[in-house]
């Protein structure tokens, strides 16, 4: 079947995004092209030919600008350069080139809410009160071991840290190497849109915001994520920049609700194209506990929250649809089987989220059902899972239930090596890798998938194609089915001349259907089992898409 669109600008009023399937990369590990062991820009161009063929229209790249690295590269220390370990301006110029030869476009990962501590802005912030850039951070006034109120930090420890230059504390929301940039200062907001606007001249096709919903916080108030001003700060920082050219923006929001999505992805384009939200996500923890504190998923509470985004944004807004992410562990593992049934359960979730309206995002590898990892602790590299590791083991956890949390929730999870083919490393690195690869490489990977018409890659090719050739697929009004089976995922989205029709078992039993077999004018568009026939009852993990019209 031919992937190929070649129009990705499908009508005036409707933007590219909306039809479009956005693909992430963690730069450190989808491929090395200079045996450093790190995946880097040119490792990315050599695998265009790839996406090109899976489909995906952009590639957000998590942040690839220059950065101590304190914090994976979201503490920037030049927006305008790029980090040595991933390359150069210049491999960013032709990636971005490149790309658009496959008609592939380059988001960025930009973080506007902070900044590195060795960003020169905030050098120069430090050595007196009178430096012009001083006022492009938060500050208070306040005597050294008297903070000025009892903020905590998102990494531990106080969000105020003393400057003794200047006789100030400055507020940080996350590490105390990532200085909270000051929204309220024009000059320095000014500074921002000149940097967007020469990352696009240079051609980006959008940009992904950090935590942007935390942009107006208010100390003194102890607000951090939606203060009172974010909305005005949104709508001037699409003016300034955004709305200049043909560009998809998502806003990284943890805190959003409908109502808030709806200012956020207005389609009037004031503020952003679309939100990305965790409420789905966050399911199967302990309510009020952390994230390691494992829950069972709560399936009727996920049907109940898909439809309710579904339903509410539906014309007023725009949803991101994603089940992984470069923090999240892999889908597969976590709602799927990873054993027995890895190839069902992860095409299951594939053909249950990219029939939901909006737009979809494929983390790199989950088109090919990689899994998590169970590595000894000395093989983990993610600070979160160090300190997590240490921290329980001082209050008193059994290293058998904290390895449980781990291997369940870990970040290396999603941050493995990519896994090309069954060769040295995966075919990742000539070198050592920076993380060891997952040993189920030698048969997970894209050398053994992309030519094989029934694996899990051919099963997202297909989705991605349906998408682009059937408007169903971005204006067809959601209805959830079968509400209350607690093991079917069932729904419809139709429209003036179509309809889509998806049925889902989440789990691994086989379990009876209430819906009646659909009309001969529904034909089956995708399945992942072979010889899917009648709907009175659904195998483990067995998904069907169809489609009339």
């Amino acid at each position: 079947m031919d992937t190929k669109t070649t129009d990705i600008h499908p009508t005036d009023n409707e933007k590219w995004w909306k039809r479009a399937v956005i693909y992430q990369i963690y730069p450190r590990s989808f491929a090395d092209s200079n045996g450093d062991g790190i995946g880097d820009l040119q490792g990315i161009i050599s695998k265009l030919d790839y996406l090109e063929d899976l489909g995906i229209d952009a590639i957000w790249l998590s942040p690839v600008c220059k950065s101590p690295q304190d914090d994976n590269g979201y503490d920037i220390s030049d927006y305008q350069d790029i980090d040595p370990m991933f390359g150069s301006l210049a491999d960013m110029e032709k990636l971005i080139q490149e790309a658009g030869k496959h008609q592939i476009r380059i988001i960025l990962d930009l973080v506007l809410n902070h900044s590195s501590d060795e960003h020169f802005w905030f050098q120069e912030a430090k050595k007196s009160k009178e430096n012009p850039y001083h006022n492009y951070y938060v500050w208070r006034d306040g005597k050294e071991g008297e903070l000025p109120n009892g903020m905590r930090a998102a990494f531990g420890g106080s969000a105020w840290e003393w400057v003794p230059e200047v006789q100030q504390y400055y507020f940080h929301q996350f590490s105390v190497k990532q200085p909270d940039l000051n929204w309220e200062n024009p000059e320095l907001r000014k500074e921002i849109y000149d940097m967007i606007n020469w990352w696009i001249e240079k051609g980006v096709g959008g940009f992904r915001l950090d935590v942007i919903d935390q942009i107006a916080k208010e100390p003194d108030r102890e607000i951090t994520n939606n203060g009172p001003r974010l909305h005005e700060y949104l709508r001037e920082l699409s003016r300034e920049t955004f709305q200049k050219a043909d560009l998809v923006t998502v806003g990284e929001a943890w805190g959003a609700t409908t109502a808030l999505a709806k200012l956020y992805s207005n389609p009037d384009n004031s503020e952003l194209s679309m939100v990305f939200q965790f409420e789905h996500i966050c399911l199967d923890q302990i309510a009020g506990k952390e994230k390691w504190d494992l829950a069972p998923l709560p399936f009727m509470k996920l049907k109940e929250v898909f439809a309710r985004w579904q339903t509410q944004l539906c014309g007023e807004g725009w949803n991101s649809l994603f089940w992984n992410n470069h923090d999240l562990p892999r889908i597969v593992s976590r709602w799927g089987n990873d054993r027995e049934y890895r190839v069902e359960s992860a095409k299951m979730l594939a053909i249950l989220l990219h029939g939901l309206q909006g737009t979809p995002y494929v983390y790199q590898g989950e088109e090919l059902g990689m899994t998590n990892v169970q590595y000894d602790m000395e093989d983990y590299r993610d600070i979160e899972t160090l300190n997590l590791y240490q921290e329980r083991l001082e209050k008193g956890y059994t290293k058998s239930d904290i390895m449980r949390s781990i291997y369940a929730k870990s970040r290396d999870n999603a941050r493995t090596p990519m896994q090309w083919n069954d060769g040295r490393n995966a075919g990742f690195s000539d070198g050592e890798p920076w993380l060891k690869v997952n040993p189920n490489y030698t048969e997970i990977n894209a050398a053994a998938q992309t030519a094989d018409e029934d694996s899990i890659y051919s099963c997202y090719k297909k989705l991605i194609h349906l998408r682009k050739q059937n408007a169903v697929f971005t204006d067809g009004v959601f209805e959830l089915l079968l509400a209350e089976d607690e093991n079917l995922f069932a729904y419809t989205r139709t429209n003036a001349s179509q309809q889509l029709l998806v049925v889902c078992n989440f789990y691994g039993r086989t379990v009876p259907c209430a819906l009646q077999q659909p009309e001969a004018s529904m034909r089956l568009v995708v399945s992942n089992y072979k010889d899917a026939d009648q709907l009175a009852n659904l195998r483990p993990y067995e998904a069907r898409m169809y489609l009339k019209g």
